[in-house]
C-alpha cells in the first residue's frame, strides 16, 4: 500500500495517527502496540470530529505523568519494547532522529540529551501509534505534497524562537516545504522525525488505486483553513504488476512424509515465497512426491542448496514464472475477549484459521460461528 500525504496545514504526530485512524487501521492494534512498551497511565481515544466543514479524525492521547522533559535514552528504551518488531524499529528511528537534532545543536552525545517539550510520554504514544498503525495497514511507502511552513515565533523552554524551531528545521533536511501566513509552529518536531523515519519522498500523487481518503485534525483552529492532514491510502499501478519468480523442483520415491514435511517448513523459513508437495507415480510405478519451491532468484542458490541437502536428490529442475500478487493486510479483532487475526484481500477477508480454532475452543463454539463472528467484527461479509 501507498500512503500520500497532504499537509496543508502542516503535521503533527497526532495528526499523523488521526489520519492513519481514520483510514481504517484498528485501534485496538495500535493500543496493544503501544501497551507492549510497558508504558502505564496513558490512553488513546478516536473522536470524530467536524473541523471546517471537513469530517475528520482526531487521536487523543492522555498521560497520567505529564512531565515533558526526559532524557532521549528513556524514550529510546521504552519505544524499543514495542511489538511487532518493525513496529519498535520505526518509533524507535523517529526518537534517535530527534536525539542526534537536539545533539548536534546542543553539543552533547544524543544518548545523554535531555528532551524538553517533547520528551512527554505522549511521543512515545504518537510514534508507536503511528508506527503500528502504519504497519496494521501495510503501508510500504509513503508520499507527501510539500510541508506548510507557519512563520512568526514559537516559545520554549530556550525562550522565543523564530517559527519553525531550529531542532524541527534541522529534521526537514531533504523535506519539500512551502510557506504560508499561519501563525507559529505547524510541523512539529515529532511530527518531522516521523516523516523520516517512515522515509517519506516528497512528490505529486504518486500512480495509484485510491483505496479511501482520511483526515487527521490538529489540535489549533485557523480562520478560514481546516487544520488537517489529508492521507490517501492506495495500490500502486504499474505497467507490468508481475514479479519474477523461479520455481525449484525435484522427484523423490524415497523420502518419507515425515522429511518432507519438514523440507517444506524450512524452505518456508529460509525465505521462500511458497513450498508444497504433490503426489507423482515414477519408475516401476512407484509412488513418489514432486517437491516444488517458489522464490525470488536471489534465493535460489541457498534453497536449491537446502533441497538437495535435505531430500538427498541427485538433482532438481528449475524455471522461471511471474507471479501477480494482490496487496494485503493483516487487522485483528476481538470475539468475546479472544483475538483473531484478519486477512485482508481487495475482494476478500479471511480469519486467521488458528486464531479462529482456539477461540472456539475456548469458547465451545462451532469454528464457522467464530469465523463468521469475526468477519463481522471486522465490518467484512462471510
Amino acid at each position: 500500500m501507498i500512503l500520500w500525504l497532504n499537509p496543508v496545514t502542516g503535521a503533527s504526530g497526532d495528526m499523523l495517527l488521526g489520519a492513519l485512524l481514520g483510514l481504517g487501521a484498528p485501534v485496538a492494534d495500535v493500543r496493544a502496540a503501544v501497551a507492549s512498551t510497558g508504558l502505564a497511565g496513558w490512553r488513546l481515544d478516536v473522536e470524530q470530529v467536524q473541523v471546517g466543514g471537513i469530517a475528520a479524525t482526531k487521536a487523543v492521547v492522555e498521560v497520567e505523568d505529564t512531565s515533558t522533559e526526559r532524557h532521549a535514552a528513556e524514550l529510546l528504551d521504552r519505544v524499543r519494547r514495542a511489538r511487532p518488531e518493525p513496529v519498535a524499529e520505526l518509533a524507535a528511528r523517529a526518537i534517535a532522529a530527534i536525539a542526534d537534532v537536539e545533539g548536534a545543536l546542543h553539543d552533547k552525545d544524543p544518548a545523554e540529551v535531555h528532551l524538553h517539550e517533547i520528551g512527554g510520554l505522549d511521543t512515545v504514544v504518537d510514534t508507536v501509534g503511528v508506527a503500528a498503525a502504519l504497519h496494521a495497514l501495510g503501508i510500504i511507502e509513503v508520499r507527501s505534497a510539500p510541508l506548510a511552513l507557519g512563520s512568526g515565533t514559537v516559545r520554549c523552554s530556550h525562550g522565543v524562537l523564530p517559527a519553525p524551531a531550529p531542532a524541527t528545521m534541522t529534521l526537514l533536511r531533504g523535506a519539500a516545504v512551502v510557506g504560508t501566513d499561519l501563525p507559529g509552529e505547524t510541523v512539529t518536531p515529532t511530527g518531522a522525525a516521523l516523516l523520516q523515519a517512515m522515509g517519506t519522498r516528497f512528490t505529486p500523487p504518486p500512480a495509484m488505486t485510491v483505496r479511501g481518503t482520511a483526515y487527521g485534525a490538529g489540535t489549533r483552529r485557523f480562520p478560514q483553513r481546516p487544520n488537517v492532514l489529508a492521507a490517501t491510502l492506495g495500490v500502486p499501478l504499474t505497467a507490468d504488476p508481475a514479479e519474477p519468480m523461479v520455481v525449484l523442483e525435484c522427484n523423490v520415491d524415497d523420502v518419507p512424509g515425515e522429511l518432507l514435511g519438514h523440507v517444506v517448513t524450512r524452505a518456508l523459513q529460509a525465505g521462500a515465497a511458497d513450498a508444497w508437495t504433490t503426489p507423482a507415480t515414477m519408475k516401476k510405478s512407484r509412488p513418489a512426491a514432486v517437491l516444488h519451491v517458489l522464490c525470488r532468484p536471489e534465493q535460489e542458490p541457498a534453497l536449491a542448496e537446502l533441497v538437495l541437502s535435505e531430500t538427498g536428490s541427485l538433482g532438481l529442475r528449475r524455471h522461471a514464472v511471474d507471479r501477480h500478487a494482490l496487496p494485503r493486510r493483516t487487522t485483528t479483532v476481538e470475539v468475546d475477549g479472544h483475538r483473531i487475526r484478519i486477512k485482508h484481500g481487495p475482494w476478500h477477508a479471511k480469519p486467521e484459521h488458528d486464531d479462529v480454532v482456539a477461540a472456539a475452543e475456548a469458547l465451545g463454539r462451532p469454528v464457522r460461528t467464530v469465523a463468521a463472528q469475526a468477519l463481522a467484527a471486522a465490518g467484512e461479509e462471510p
